[in-house]
């Protein structure tokens, strides 16, 4: 039962799923910006390190997109596997989940860090 003063079920629900993407967001950021930056002055040239720093971000962001799915889709059979198994392996579909969320908030953090950085320079 909720109490007086607990946030609704809905927003409660919100909130923690954009704290754990948006904190994979804040990370992409500075990495994106500072790759950027970095990769900048070590090649000279801010196109080319652009162009670099953006496809490494959409490889990550990507890469999360794609497990993310896979965790919905396989999450429960592994996890039976593991039971059937007695592995005694700690991987849950829920845990995976909020990884590969984690690894598409930095992927994109680090594509709009990249493009910001870009744009300054």
């Amino acid at each position: 039962m909720a109490q007086r003063g607990d946030p609704p079920p809905l927003r409660q629900y919100v909130a923690v799923r954009a704290r754990l993407v948006g904190s994979g967001l804040v990370v992409g950021l500075l990495l994106g910006g500072l790759g950027m930056a970095g990769w900048t002055l070590y090649t000279g040239d801010a196109r080319s390190s652009e162009a670099t720093v953006f496809a490494l971000g959409a490889m990550v962001f990507g890469f999360g997109l794609l497990g993310w799915s896979g965790s919905i889709l396989a999450g429960r059979g592994i996890e039976a596997m593991q039971e059937h198994m007695d592995t005694r392996s700690n991987w849950t579909e829920r845990d995976s989940r909020r990884a590969m969320a984690r690894l598409c908030g930095g992927g994109g953090g680090i594509m709009v860090g990249t493009s910001v950085v870009a744009a300054l320079l």
